[in-house]
């Protein structure tokens, strides 16, 4: 799909879904089937909507309030004397931009955070705040982002994956095991009392 690819490399790639879709690449697609308007990218801002609509010969149209607002790079921070390292952040994150383990303090590795926000609904005990990022840090390119999701989802679908064939495994061995004990209580001699 050529113009979705197209449409795809203009995005900023942060895949907040922001725009309604699960991701930048479902977005672009909608883009290109003509289902979606080309302005619901918070992230991307009239930057993107101009682009798209030079690339498309589209109208401008301003950014869709229903989406979001544009405003600064945001990147997240965790506050991590409240953190308790319950890793709920880690899955969320599009770009593996959080880093920690089971009862350890997290942190965010602000030059590869998107600013998606995606990670702060999880959080049990709200220590995850978004602030404007730093004019030292850089932002991430949106090959890079894109490459780091595509890494991130990969990873999840092998994990997903692993688990279906463990549990398939796992349900096999019951199940001869149950017709095993079944198989024994039928032949095994009955024993009557007097």
């Amino acid at each position: 799909m050529a113009l979705a690819d197209d449409i795809d490399a203009l995005l900023p790639q942060t895949q907040c879904t922001r725009c309604g879709y699960d991701g930048c690449r479902p977005y672009s697609e909608a883009i290109a089937s003509g289902v979606a308007p080309i302005n619901q990218c918070p992230p991307g801002g009239s930057a993107t909507i101009g682009a798209l609509a030079r690339l498309l010969h589209r109208e401008r149209l301003p950014l869709n309030p229903a989406n979001g607002v544009e405003g600064p790079a945001l990147v997240a921070v965790i506050d991590e004397d409240r953190c308790i390292g319950c890793v709920k952040c880690l899955p969320p994150c599009p770009v593996d931009a959080i880093v920690g383990a089971r009862r350890q303090t997290h942190t965010v590795i602000a030059d590869l955070c998107t600013g998606c926000e995606l990670c702060i609904a999880p959080c049990p005990v709200d220590c995850i705040t978004m602030v404007t990022r730093a004019p030292e840090s850089r932002d991430p390119t949106p090959d890079l982002n894109r490459v780091r999701y595509y890494a991130h989802t990969a990873r999840l679908t092998h994990r997903a994956e692993a688990q279906a064939t463990l549990l398939a495994a796992r349900k096999h061995v019951a199940g001869e095991l149950s017709a095993s004990a079944s198989y024994q209580a039928r032949s095994a001699p009955s024993r009557e009392t007097s």
